[in-house]
């Protein structure tokens, strides 16, 4: 299922401006916000995600206190599969200390699409503990920023005003990093998953972040756009709720796991998935083709079978698809055998190239190469 009407797919002429257009702005409009709140905030939290949320509960310092920088998890079914996906932050404020119960308040960016049924889960999952729950998506917006003019690395050094630019504070020119100078209000972060995916943070609603300038705002097609060449997929509506694997999504190298937390729900198949030390699927970034290698548009849909034709093999699925980009779960060996073999089942005029994320790990390519000679 798309998040956005086909009638909305964008040309490719669009996806080529992209490539080479300067920093760009997105009200993510597909994303809700919920807040947390009370004594057992952080061990609700610790005992649900993926993530180790532990750091969020730390006492803040009298003097030079870092903002505690945003995390990614997912809420897992007990089997293990995907539900939902967080973005968490925890806005400090200059007057903000932990009362003697450790009570905290963290808002969590997270897919509107969803947003009642992951209320109710969450209300099931609370049962006695001393944590609220509020659905606060009225008063704050979710924001990126993101495009070709944005540094992938060491944004303090490079971009020192979008690493510490807030709300009430004005510019931060000492600019240590995103994270830096509890006295700035709402801000831009660096991306929990990748450094390559830009800024994101959340915003009092009726707005505009610090450095959103009107013709650099966009719609939230361009950022889908964005994350399709870097294979990074965001909600319950791209990453398939209770059949999704984390790791095969990539969730590791996206940041949304820890391997030294305790128990969590779904914890099991994780951590067996992981020390047994092979991933045979990944999420990839897509393009579909004609015969005569030329883009082609409106031709595919997520949920499309991708085969090898010089192996007869099926090697995965299209999970999204957006114009001539998409993204789905193949099979390593099978993907990368011979590009020019993969095609829609159904489809045989339409060819699939499986690209390799330039943000991807060493090590998942020797992951490759050992399921090749498996």
């Amino acid at each position: 299922m798309n998040r956005f009407r086909p009638c909305l797919l964008i040309h490719h002429r669009h996806l080529h401006q992209l490539q080479n257009a300067g920093p760009l702005c997105s009200h993510l409009k597909s994303r809700s916000v919920i807040r947390f709140s009370g004594p057992e905030t952080i061990k609700f939290l610790q005992g649900l995600l993926s993530n180790d949320v532990r750091r969020f509960g730390e006492s803040p310092h009298e003097d030079n206190s870092p903002v505690v920088p945003p995390m990614y998890a997912a809420l897992l079914t007990p089997q293990g599969r995907f539900l939902y996906d967080f973005f968490l932050y925890r806005q400090s404020r200059p007057e903000e200390k932990l009362d003697r119960n450790g009570s905290v308040e963290i808002l969590a960016d997270v897919d509107g699409s969803v947003l009642d049924e992951l209320l109710a889960t969450l209300k099931k999952y609370r049962l006695r503990s001393k944590v609220d729950i509020e659905n606060v998506a009225e008063d704050f917006y979710c924001w990126q920023r993101y495009g070709r003019g944005l540094p992938e690395k060491t944004p303090s050094v490079e971009e020192p005003v979008a690493a510490s630019v807030g709300w009430r504070g004005g510019d931060d020119r000492s600019g240590n990093s995103a994270s830096h100078e509890n006295d700035v209000g709402w801000k831009w972060f660096k991306d929990p998953r990748l450094d390559c995916l830009g800024f994101r943070g959340i915003f009092p609603s009726g707005t505009t972040p610090p450095l959103v300038e009107s013709h650099k705002e966009t719609d939230e097609e361009k950022y889908l756009l964005w994350r399709l060449e870097k294979g990074v997929a965001e909600g319950s509506t791209e990453i398939p709720k209770g059949e999704a694997i984390p790791l095969e999504y990539n969730f590791a190298g996206l940041n949304a796991i820890s391997f030294d937390k305790g128990c969590y729900v779904g914890q099991e198949l994780i951590a067996r998935t992981h020390h047994r030390g092979v991933i045979r699927k990944r999420l990839l970034p897509l393009k579909f083709l004609d015969n005569n290698g030329k883009e082609v548009e409106r031709k595919v849909t997520a949920g499309s079978e991708v085969i090898n034709t010089a192996s007869g093999k099926k090697t995965g699925s299209v999970t999204t698809a957006f114009g001539f980009c998409g993204m789905g779960v193949l099979r390593l060996e099978e993907a990368f055998k011979g590009s020019d073999s993969l095609t829609i089942l159904g489809q045989e005029d339409i060819k699939v190239e499986a690209i390799r994320a330039a943000w991807w790990p060493s090590e998942w390519f020797r992951d490759q190469q050992h399921t090749a000679v498996a």
